[in-house]
């Protein structure tokens, strides 16, 4: 059975509360599906996106050292690539999934990919669970509350919008109403190839 965005809420939900039990960085990871499947990907992919998310926390600490900062800019750089490097795995799952499909003569293209729209999911899952953590912090005042419960029922009706929107391209790729193509993003300031700043230190 084909896998919905639901499912793909459920396991966001689930990364992000387990990366909470001990809520730190620098963890232990340990994937709960086996390494073949869908949810393997999308396992990793979040927890990927949750340690980013403490990462760009801590480095906008007023009062962290230069040193420690320097060194944490370079674990979010490797944080991108990665993520980059999972969505294009989760695209290609698609990609061998419905390379069967033959696209009608009307299909058209969608603007993102399967898995650029999941990232969005998974980044808006991380938004959900710590809005919500702010409508219910005890030091927080009334306002505070308030507002955050009113940004958080938006990020409510976003997920669902999203989710709506995933499922629709699914079935539209699967029934050959839309193909899709993977462009590998070619990041030019990771690669000393591309990077002028690196390649003219060689």
């Amino acid at each position: 059975m084909s896998l919905k965005a639901e499912d793909f809420n459920k396991i966001f939900d689930a990364v992000i509360a387990k990366y909470h039990v001990i809520d730190d960085v620098d963890q232990p990871f340990t994937n709960v599906y086996d390494a073949s499947t869908l949810e393997h990907l999308l396992y990793r992919k979040c927890w990927i996106d949750t340690v980013q998310w403490h990462y760009e926390d801590i480095i906008r600490l007023p009062d962290i050292d230069p040193t420690e900062a320097l060194a944490l800019k370079r674990k979010i750089d490797a944080s991108n690539q990665d993520r980059t490097d999972m969505v294009e795995y989760v695209d290609s799952y698609f990609l061998q999934k419905y390379i069967d499909v033959k696209p009608k003569s009307t299909a058209k293209i969608n603007s993102e990919s399967p898995a650029w729209a999941i990232d969005r999911l998974s980044i808006l899952a991380l938004k959900i669970y710590h809005m919500q953590e702010e409508v219910t912090r005890e030091s927080a005042s009334a306002s505070h509350k308030e507002a955050c419960q009113k940004k958080l029922d938006i990020l409510l009706e976003q997920r669902v919008d999203l989710s709506t929107a995933i499922n629709d391209l699914i079935a539209d790729i699967e029934s050959g109403d839309k193909y899709m193509k993977v462009y590998k993003q070619m990041k030019m300031y990771n690669d000393d190839e591309l990077n002028p700043m690196l390649y003219k230190k060689k």
